[in-house]
């Protein structure tokens, strides 16, 4: 009996590490959202804050790719050349650079909102790249096309329905004045963070198709990272040369600049690449995405107690949404990913005869299996 629930223990573990690994990064993207809006606000360029970020990532990271995969590294091609260029330019490069920017005309609450269309879009980049299979026969389908319907409605009901403020106990204290200026500023630039948030989103979901693609030929995912990020530092350094023209702009301190750079390199980019791309190994790439909208809502909790930003009601009734979509995409993937495990384990089942016997005793393991399972 011991045995039987050390087993079923490990097994239960096993199925809750890409939960477990999702929420997490979830966390750590929250804590990156409100730590680079004080930074933006302080007046740091997000040019220069995403080419510290990427360097960060890649010093990090770099030392373990070497070590660890030195044995395992696949040699490296023309086409995976260009795959790991591309992927440089649409995550570091282009999503980094439009998030933030659209994180500087808005706020953290609504730059997480906005990017809540990401399970959308990738799923149906998925779709479209027959990397997701849709029979709208099946409810396990139906739940993953309604869900990611329901996760938009919620996010676009947050972005368009304010309703009344909720005064929770650490707002009480905030000063009007504070709030008139903040409404007025991001009522005016509300249409450009847009845009840019828009944008971002969908260089996002790109970057999670194509990483997936990448990581079936180049089987080692701490190179990838690495690689990935240090081709994106050289380009967002190229950028940056672009467009922002004076020296001031590189010099960092110890202070929130320089810890807001830290952060998002070694937790956004370095570590939160590598998990991503091991989870999207079993479970793909529309489990990993679907777990964005968690972020939004404690983001929305942290900017309220940090910022001091007001909370609204079409807030919360557009969280709610939110977290029923998601639990919808999941079920759905969830469902999925037990009909494979179960079809490969009764293909593998191995047969040792042809008699009635045999026969029987093979379905019976197989039954045995399934309510395992």
């Amino acid at each position: 009996m011991e045995r039987i629930k050390e087993e079923c223990n490990c097994s239960f573990f096993q199925r809750s590490k890409p939960y477990i690994a999702m929420i997490s990064l979830q966390f750590g993207y929250a804590g990156m959202n409100i730590i680079t809006k004080v930074s933006l606000n302080r007046g740091m360029s997000h040019y220069v804050l995403v080419v510290y970020r990427n360097a960060f990532a890649t010093i990090v990271i770099a030392p373990f790719a070497l070590i660890l995969e030195r044995k395992i590294r696949p040699k490296m091609t023309l086409m995976m050349f260009l795959q790991i260029f591309v992927l440089g330019l649409l995550g570091p490069v282009i999503d980094q650079n439009f998030y933030y920017a659209g994180l500087k005309l808005t706020s953290p609450t609504f730059s997480c909102a906005m990017s809540n269309m990401l399970p959308a879009m990738t799923f149906v980049m998925a779709v479209l790249c027959r990397m997701e299979k849709v029979d709208i026969k099946k409810i396990r389908c139906q739940a993953k096309v309604l869900g990611t319907i329901v996760t938009v409605c919620g996010a676009m009901l947050m972005t368009l329905y304010k309703g009344h403020v909720v005064n929770l106990i650490w707002s009480n204290n905030i000063n009007s004045n504070d709030t008139q200026v903040t409404n007025k500023t991001y009522d005016k630039d509300w249409v450009k963070g847009s845009i840019q948030l828009i944008f971002a989103t969908f260089a996002w979901a790109s970057f999670f198709i194509l990483q997936n693609m990448t990581m079936r030929k180049y089987t080692a995912p701490i190179s990838l990272t690495a690689l990935v990020c240090f081709m994106g530092t050289l380009q967002s350094i190229a950028v940056t040369f672009v467009m922002e023209h004076k020296n001031s702009i590189w010099i960092i301190g110890f202070d929130m600049n320089l810890l807001a750079a830290a952060y998002a390199g070694i937790v956004s980019s370095s570590i939160a690449y590598y998990v991503q791309g091991l989870v999207m190994e079993t479970r793909g790439p529309v489990f990993v995405t679907a777990f964005s909208p968690l972020m939004m809502i404690i983001v929305t909790i942290m900017g309220s107690f940090i910022l001091a930003e007001n909370i609204y009601i079409g807030g919360i009734i557009g969280a709610v949404l939110i977290v029923a979509g998601i639990y919808s995409v999941l079920w759905g993937k969830y469902k999925e990913y037990k009909e494979k495990e179960i079809e490969e384990l009764i293909i593998h089942e191995p047969v040792k005869g042809i008699n009635g016997n045999n026969k029987m005793m093979i379905l019976e393991n197989n039954n045995i299996e399934m309510q395992k399972n």
